[in-house]
């Protein structure tokens, strides 16, 4: 493909408000094959990751949801069944929120949790959970855990106003753009969503912003793109 679509392609991706499924790049640009836009799609999703990002700070609010269709009928609220299991971190700002991680995982349990926050979250923060155990081993960690009972499940938006907002944008955006996304390719999916969040004031610098990310990242091939991002 000529450079100059690569261009036009990153261009759109990041400036246009809700985002491009392929089929709308597709008629974007003029593209012949819906397997070609979507694989460019996929290519530069995988350069939005920043390599050496700096992790959230001062006081993050930390939670998880499930995407993948209706949740009516999950005992205890946290059985996986087929649905995909997200885990986000959101900084605090005042009434607003600041940046944003998002992560695919494969159960609450406290490894997995804990292993987020570590991994996303600088030690000394203070971090806002609900009161899931899965969490307790943080104040051990170096964080200064918050956990806030949750009681009634619709008291969660209120605990935790920021993080539910941010899960229903994501939800919004996954079912009007992109019609619902599959496992393999979800964490693809979140990694735009956080790119585009981040910068979602500065959508120019977000245009160069992928150019210069898109250098740090090796080649990755059609087949590569195929392989499950939770392997990553």
């Amino acid at each position: 493909m000529p450079l100059t679509l690569w261009f036009w392609a990153a261009y759109l991706v990041t400036t246009h408000t809700p985002g491009l499924s392929a089929l709308q790049l597709q008629r974007q640009l003029g593209i012949d094959s819906y397997e070609t836009a979507w694989a460019i799609l996929h290519k530069l999703r995988r350069a939005m990751v920043r390599p050496d990002r700096e992790r959230l700070k001062e006081k993050v609010e930390v939670d998880e949801t499930y995407l993948g269709g209706p949740e009516v009928g999950l005992r205890g609220g946290r059985q996986l069944l087929d649905k995909a299991l997200v885990v986000a971190a959101v900084e605090v700002r005042g009434k607003a929120s600041g940046r944003v991680r998002l992560e695919m995982v494969p159960d609450a349990s406290g490894p997995t949790l804990t292993g987020f926050v570590k991994a996303n979250v600088e030690r000394g923060a203070v971090v806002l959970t609900d009161g899931w155990q899965g969490y307790a081993p943080l104040s051990g960690l170096g964080y200064k855990h918050r956990p806030r009972t949750q009681g009634d499940p619709e008291r969660a938006a209120r605990i935790l106003p920021r993080i539910h907002r941010v899960f229903g944008n994501l939800k919004t955006w996954l079912r009007g753009t992109h019609h619902g996304v599959g496992h393999q390719h979800l964490q693809a999916y979140l990694d735009e969503f956080t790119f585009r969040f981040n910068r979602r004031r500065t959508p120019m610098a977000a245009f160069q912003t992928l150019l210069g990310l898109a250098t740090l990242h090796g080649p990755t091939s059609y087949d590569l793109l195929y392989d499950s991002e939770l392997t990553r």
